[in-house]
């Protein structure tokens, strides 16, 4: 049965006239280019068991369609790590008929590894020299002709944040695509040892197999087999005569290790960084440059010891200053927009239609639902995605990927973890998402659990409108110690007890520029979306669920129940652990839910009263505590459930909960102790 992600390409396939790849390494501007030459119609194409995807888009260029497949970013092809593995899944099934190959003309020695095993496969490439105008202003020129000469490739120079060579690039790839016989892939020679070991192992494999993996030709088999690739090892042996062919491979490999006296794999990866080495040397041609740009200045600043941290401390907090102030006058907007023009017609159409009913009833709490992702998600997720995407296109994430390396690394991750942690302070559900860019499973479970317990919008806003409002901000700045406690805490026993080792940072550190306005828009745009797609049903379903479990009075039957926990061990009223409860169908919700169910359940209440007038400052800093740590919301659930599996998703759930549970109890008895609750 063909895997999803073959599936999808088939269906590219389909739509369109050629398929171009997008081919490069996270830093080099691929998503940039991706966004510039297809616009916002984004399709994924997941593989099982796999968290990376492909992104997928249809473009016109001319009357002509063109797919275009974007690869996940990687450094090379070798199957290593997911992204590895997708990126050549890719490729290998998509059989796209030119593979564009964005290049960093600030690093090009190590970005032609990456081309050079394309053409090691037999694709026809087309290269993008990205970034020149970073580089020159570096005062590295690169001969763009020279290079495709010594390539056998079309080269273009692009500035993809401008889109300069954009238009240029897509022409070329089609020409290729359209000429295929006037563009062959000339492979390059390898040493004379290496050479001779190839073409006696192309022999075998094109004497012995009648039909070659993914249909690539023998020298490319020969490549991956001397290379020792684990996955063409096991398609070989399962095809006829395959066994005599791995055991010409496995020769060769044994010579090779008494030629060189390194087993093979490493030989041809120093072989690949010489060739691009030799190949960088001979095209590019460095000057000294009069002054430092001042990109480069401040990235310098970003990155050390002495000015790092500092700028770090200034950036974040003018991050959330303008999250919450922003967030804040931005939600009145939307609130009164959405009263005005759509709630409450939906809500007086409901009346008309079904009158006063228990459906009714019910489908009001699904219409708040829709109001509550309008006038509370919506405009604090708009905002924090927004100047994420101007710190990512600016190049800063990199720095902070550097500066928290050391300290996340304990953690049991590495540096690249602090952007999806970061992430999860707007959302958890797109944070989750994006621990795909770890390398491995170990570090994605450990990263979701602690963004799990990073307080969402949705959280902060309980804690700002409770805590803040009748405690103090003094209690917010407690309960954010603690939290920021149980993240690190959590993080140090997951690293210790959990199975497996964490990766190094393998990453590319380039100096700031200055964000593109239209890829920003685009980035905060399709990540707002997905949010909308992803988080916005879970929360209208809940929204309804809450309303027919409080309509037909179930809700108010779950307070007995519930006594000795909240109210013996937390020392909360009844009505808090119910909208503890239901929080987890409606986060944002938790202190509204805690006033309807205290008018509910005790006597003088109103469900506009103060929460002052029924629970002290201590309660109701333990009821934000309790709130703000176990499982945010059902959305955030459901995306632990798709991107970990069920078992993780629900280990992760129910280890939050008794987190929660445990340390509101320990902040209960701490406030009993010291005659403070």
């Amino acid at each position: 049965m063909a895997s999803e992600g073959l599936r999808e390409l088939q269906k590219l396939k389909e739509k369109t006239e050629f398929i171009f790849a997008l081919a490069g390494n996270p830093n080099v501007g691929k998503s940039t280019i991706f966004n510039r030459i297809t616009g916002m119609g984004v399709m994924t194409a997941n593989y099982p068991g796999m968290t990376v995807g492909l992104n997928l888009a249809v473009t016109e260029l001319g009357k002509r369609k063109i797919g275009i497949v974007d690869l996940p970013g990687t450094y090379a092809l070798d199957g290593i790590s997911e992204d590895q593995v997708v990126a050549r899944r890719g490729v290998l099934e998509g059989r796209p008929d030119v593979v564009i190959v964005i290049l960093d003309a600030n690093n090009l020695v190590r970005n032609l590894y990456l081309l050079l095993q394309f053409l090691d496969l037999g694709f026809p490439v087309v290269a993008a020299l990205n970034l020149v105008d970073q580089a020159e202003a570096a005062g590295i020129h690169t001969d763009a002709e020279a290079l495709s000469d010594i390539l056998g490739v079309p080269v273009v120079p692009t500035i993809g944040v401008k889109g300069k060579g954009l238009d240029e690039l897509m022409k070329k790839a089609l020409h290729v695509a359209e000429h295929r016989e006037d563009y062959p892939v000339i492979p390059f020679r390898y040493g004379a040892d290496i050479e001779d070991r190839v073409e006696r192992l192309s022999s075998v494999v094109g004497g012995e197999l009648q039909e070659l993996p993914y249909g690539l030709g023998p020298r490319a088999v020969a490549l991956l087999l001397l290379e020792g690739d684990r996955e063409f090892e096991e398609l070989v042996a399962g095809l006829p005569n395959g066994g005599r062919v791995l055991e010409a491979a496995v020769g060769m490999r044994k010579e090779l290790l008494e030629l060189r006296g390194e087993e093979a794999p490493l030989v041809m990866a120093r072989e690949r960084y010489g060739i691009a080495g030799s190949i960088a040397a001979g095209v590019q041609r460095r000057r000294e440059v009069d002054s430092i740009p001042f990109g480069e200045r401040l990235w310098r600043a970003s990155t050390s010891a002495a000015y790092g941290f500092p700028l770090l401390l200034t950036v974040l907090s003018a991050f959330f200053l303008v999250i919450f102030w922003g967030g804040g006058k931005l939600s009145e907007l939307v609130a009164e927009a959405w009263a005005s023009w759509l709630g409450g017609p939906l809500e007086e159409f409901l009346a008309n239609v079904l009158g006063d009913g228990f459906l009714a009833r019910s489908l009001l709490w699904a219409v708040e639902g829709v109001g509550a992702v309008l006038d509370i998600a919506f405009p604090y997720i708009l905002l924090f995605y927004l100047l994420l995407a101007l710190l990512e296109d600016s190049g800063y994430l990199n720095s902070l990927a550097f500066l928290s390396d050391r300290f996340l690394h304990r953690l049991g991750l590495h540096g690249r973890a602090v952007i999806p942690i970061l992430s999860a302070a707007g959302c958890n559900v797109p944070a989750v998402m994006g621990t795909r860019v770890l390398s491995n499973r170990r570090e994605r479970v450990i990263a979701s659990f602690l963004i799990v317990l990073v307080p969402c919008s949705a959280r902060l806003a309980v804690i700002m409108g409770g805590l803040g409002e009748f405690a103090g901000f003094g209690w917010v700045i407690l309960l954010l110690l603690v939290q920021a406690g149980l993240v690190v805490t959590s993080g140090l026993l997951l690293n210790r007890y959990l199975p497996g080792e964490s990766t190094g940072l393998v990453m590319e550190m380039f100096t700031f520029r200055a964000p593109s306005l239209r890829t920003v828009l685009v980035k905060t745009w399709q990540r707002v979306r997905e949010f909308m797609i992803l988080a916005a049903p879970f929360i209208l379903v809940g929204s309804f669920l809450l309303g027919i479990l409080y309509e037909s009075g179930w809700a108010g039957k779950m307070e007995a129940p519930m006594g000795p926990l909240v109210k013996g061990w937390l020392g909360l009223p009844t009505a808090a652990g119910l909208a503890l409860l239901f929080g987890f169908l409606r986060k944002e919700m938790a202190l509204s839910l805690l006033l309807v169910f205290a008018a509910m359940t005790t006597p003088g209440v109103k469900e506009d009263s103060a929460l002052v007038e029924f629970m002290t400052r201590q309660q109701i800093f333990v009821f934000a505590l309790v709130n703000s740590i176990y499982i945010p919301c059902v959305a955030t659930f459901a995306v632990l459930v798709r991107e970990l599996g069920w078992r993780s998703a629900l280990v992760i759930s129910a280890s939050t909960v008794v987190l929660a549970l445990l340390v509101g109890g320990a902040a209960r008895w701490a406030f009993t102790l010291s005659g403070g609750l």
